[in-house]
């Protein structure tokens, strides 16, 4: 089944690409990889949620935001590839928590990010090589920040 296709039959509504808050682009393609810039729980320029993960914000938030933050990549790249079907690999992700001292559960944050991309590609498609770090800060005080590289046809 495609990745649209998933979408609609599980009622998952992808939000339109945020706008990019600096000199930079939200996406960049060369050759067959899609670069994605970094993405965080941000809707029309406001953070969803601030804080630190393990102090402010729970694992189970942390990972509820790291869902809603796939949903705005996804977004990102609808708008650059035309249909999420073009996707053949999600290859590389880089998840980022903004961690209170002592915190080392960011893998489990990161999860609600990849458990979306199992839900939305399957397997063949959606299981991805991936990086979870607990960082100091991140902007605007946004308690994680998801980037990630694809294939495409």
């Amino acid at each position: 089944m495609s990745a649209e296709a998933r979408l609609r039959e599980r009622n998952i509504t992808i939000p339109a690409s945020p706008r990019a808050v600096g000199n930079y682009v939200n996406a960049v393609q060369t050759g067959s990889l899609v670069f994605c810039s970094g993405h965080g729980p941000i809707i029309g320029g406001v953070p969803m949620a601030r804080g630190k993960i393990g102090r402010e914000v729970s694992v189970e938030e942390g990972y509820r935001l790291a869902r809603e933050v796939g949903l705005l990549l996804l977004g990102t790249l609808r708008e650059e590839l035309g249909s999420l079907d073009r996707i053949t690999r999600i290859v590389k992700v880089l998840g980022m928590v903004s961690a209170a001292e002592n915190f080392h559960d960011a893998p489990k944050v990161i999860n609600g990010f990849s458990d979306l991309m199992l839900e939305v590609f399957g397997e063949a498609i959606g299981k991805h090589a991936r990086s979870a770090i607990g960082v100091a800060e991140l902007p605007l005080g946004i308690p994680v920040e998801v980037e990630m590289i694809v294939e495409v046809k």
